[in-house]
């Protein structure tokens, strides 16, 4: 049996978005195109993948055990695209990493990519962990060792946090209030803990990281910051010591068959090298930015 890859590319979108009408905005197809095309899959199977309901496309069994299968071809494909653009046009690497570090990362580009290289950069800037096994990035910064068995890590630091105010007692900092962390940000590990100690004590909430800093650099109160963050903002200061139960490791992630691709390489060495050079910052031990 012969499957078209546009057939699965299609049933990945209906099977991820839960139904034809969502699936419409990726694809670009019209609802009615859709389920022909699904139906069409359906038949050269011999039963049916979906459930189909109101509410929207369930999965059967046999839509599951499919999922994954075209998840693999997704893969695949993926990885034979980059291959091509790498041997003929200019590749792009894709570093993910969470907001701090990705705004890090983007004041100090020119040690990392320059004009003269022979391929792009993306920074893929999210709170989550970013699926490189998909290749959603070639390249990860993590807090810890990956676990994932097609994934290759190096440890490349640690990073300590401190509790960070506006010198001047002023507004929430002078009535000893903190700013907390509102929305998809407020699941890091560091947002947990403040909203843990000091939850009652919050007055102010950013819903992103940058507006949290903005926020206690304004003094609406104090809030955790990882060092290399707060410690090079001369806006605000560090009140204490580091806070040793948020410490983190900081990991370098690879997918075990891109690592060795030329240019991937070429930017995880520089990234690594970036970070050794500012490692006492990120530590806490140093002012320095």
């Amino acid at each position: 049996m012969d499957f078209s890859w546009d057939d699965l590319r299609l049933f990945l979108d209906v099977a991820r978005l839960g139904g034809l009408s969502a699936a419409t905005q990726t694809t670009g197809l019209s609802a009615a195109t859709l389920g022909r095309r699904v139906t069409s899959l359906e038949r050269q199977l011999g039963e049916p993948l979906f459930v189909r309901s109101q509410s929207g496309y369930a999965l059967t069994p046999a839509g599951e055990e499919l999922l994954l299968r075209a998840e693999e071809v997704e893969a695949a494909m993926l990885s034979l695209k980059r291959w091509k653009d790498g041997a003929i046009g200019e590749r792009v690497v894709r570093v993910s990493a969470g907001p701090w570090t990705s705004a890090f990362l983007a004041r100090h580009i020119g040690a990392i990519w320059t004009a003269s290289d022979r391929f792009g950069l993306e920074l893929v800037t999210a709170s989550h962990k970013v699926d490189i096994g998909r290749r959603h990035a070639d390249i990860g910064i993590r807090n810890a060792r990956p676990t994932e068995q097609w994934l290759a890590g190096r440890l490349i630091g640690k990073v300590a946090y401190g509790l960070y105010a506006r010198p001047e007692l002023i507004s929430g900092v002078a009535a000893g209030y903190f700013v907390g962390v509102a929305g998809e940000a407020s699941q890091t590990h560091s947002a947990r803990w403040l909203h843990a100690r000091h939850g009652d004590r919050i007055a102010t909430r950013g819903n992103d990281a940058m507006s949290v800093l903005e926020l206690v650099a304004a003094g609406a109160g104090m809030s955790v910051f990882p060092c290399f963050v707060g410690d090079a903002d001369p806006r605000i200061d560090r009140m204490a010591g580091t806070i040793a139960e948020l410490e983190t490791e900081q990991w370098l992630v690879c997918h075990h068959e891109e690592r060795h691709a030329p240019a991937v390489r070429t930017v995880t060495e520089r990234i690594a090298a970036l970070m050794r050079q500012y490692a006492p910052l990120f530590r806490g031990e140093s002012l320095a930015a």
